[in-house]
């Protein structure tokens, strides 16, 4: 199986959005009708005018720009998509809502124990991994004719997690096929440890492969029924300026400035560090993180999960660096930081570490600043040269 196909396949996913765009819906028919009063349709218009010029002289009304403002808010609040579309969207809420439930029963512990009516725990995990795999498929089927942006963006980095797990998916008898389906040997899944099964779902870890799944559906279905373009809009900037932040108590948790020796009042160094001030830094580091996090994780841009998704990796993978410094990382991926720890530890090894980790961190925080604060501007829907840009599209998905 070649995961090349696989990425090929969802980055397709991604590009094939834009002619369905019109699909998603009025969401963001006030903030289109905005930036129409304040001019930024300009170039829309124009380009336009070319497509509608003759019907519009045959309907009486001139190539006004009013008539044409007039055509394309009347497109976005009713939008012509197709049976075969509104079927996809159809088959697409109701296959997350099952692959959820998938999802759940494989993380659900009673799954692998045997049951009072003689159903052993391995029939019941070999059923569960297959209701699994249907779900999945069908949700993949018509994630590929959606217009559902909103959900087709967690599709697809739900696709790009299975690719990332395919290894672990063969040990257990399922394949990624090239079009990005699953398919089962039912033979070599009956053969299977259900321990492997049970760790591959796991829901005390964070980053398996079952929690990455679970969390984007879950914030798939909240992204449907977001609030106001106006409270979407301030969730979206106070996550871009916690990613901002986080960028610049990372850079300075390893930079040479921060861990300056203190002068005595003769003006003399001494062979002190200010360790208030670096960890005041440390806390700040800790909590732009978390609000990073609660923040960022509702977004439905690829490019935001997937750099959030290499921040949770580079944590888990230091977890115990971190420990050693009084910074805790708990099983929901939130940090935490105890002041006497991390005022007893060696500030020299503090640098030392986050000269890696924190400048790796900060590569990614800035990513989602960057994502983040793109979202936030582009939020009416259209480029500079009136084009329609629908988030998460394929130039997002080069981020996995």
């Amino acid at each position: 199986m070649s995961i090349f196909n696989v990425k090929n396949n969802y980055s397709n996913l991604f590009s094939s959005l834009g002619s369905g765009a019109s699909g998603v819906g009025g969401s963001n028919f006030l903030t289109d009708y905005a930036a129409i009063r304040n001019g930024s349709y300009g170039k829309l218009m124009k380009s336009y005018y070319g497509t509608v010029k003759n019907s519009t002289a045959s309907a009486g009304k001139g190539s006004s720009s009013k008539y044409v403002v007039d055509r394309i808010l009347e497109e976005k609040r009713n939008p012509k998509v197709s049976k075969d579309t509104q079927e996809a969207n159809t088959n697409l809420t109701t296959g997350m809502s099952n692959l959820k439930t998938s999802v759940a029963t494989l993380q659900n512990s009673k799954t692998y124990a045997d049951t009072e009516n003689g159903q052993t725990a391995a029939d019941k995990v070999v059923s569960a991994v297959k209701n699994y795999v249907t779900d999945y498929n069908n949700v993949v089927t018509a994630a590929k004719g959606s217009t559902l942006t909103n959900k087709t963006a967690y599709v697809a980095n739900v696709m790009s997690s299975t690719a990332a797990n395919a290894d672990k998916l063969a040990e257990i008898g399922v394949s990624v096929n090239s079009n990005g389906t699953l398919q089962i040997d039912e033979a070599k899944l009956k053969a299977t440890d259900i321990t492997k099964v049970q760790d591959l779902f796991s829901s005390k870890d964070i980053m398996s492969y079952g929690s990455t799944v679970a969390s984007r559906l879950q914030f798939a279905g909240a992204s449907a029924s977001a609030g106001t373009t106006t409270d979407n809009t301030v969730t979206t900037n106070k996550a871009a300026s916690s990613a901002a932040g986080l960028k610049t108590d990372a850079r300075a948790l390893g930079s040479d400035k921060l861990y300056e020796k203190v002068k005595d009042k003769d003006g003399n160094e001494t062979d002190k560090y200010d360790v208030d001030k670096i960890f005041s830094t440390a806390k700040s580091f800790v909590n732009n993180y978390n609000s990073m996090f609660d923040k960022a994780e509702s977004s439905s841009n690829s490019g935001v999960l997937a750099n959030l998704s290499y921040i949770r990796e580079k944590t888990a993978q230091n977890k115990d660096a971190l420990k050693q410094f009084g910074i805790g990382v708990d099983a929901k991926g939130k940090m935490t930081i105890d002041e006497d720890t991390f005022k007893k530890s060696d500030m020299a090894d503090v640098q030392k570490f986050f000269k890696d980790y924190g400048s790796s961190i900060a590569t990614n925080a800035s990513l989602v600043d960057y994502y983040m604060t793109t979202q936030a501007n582009a939020s009416n829907g259209y480029t500079a040269d009136g084009t329609y840009n629908v988030q998460g599209s394929a130039r997002y998905a080069d981020a996995f």
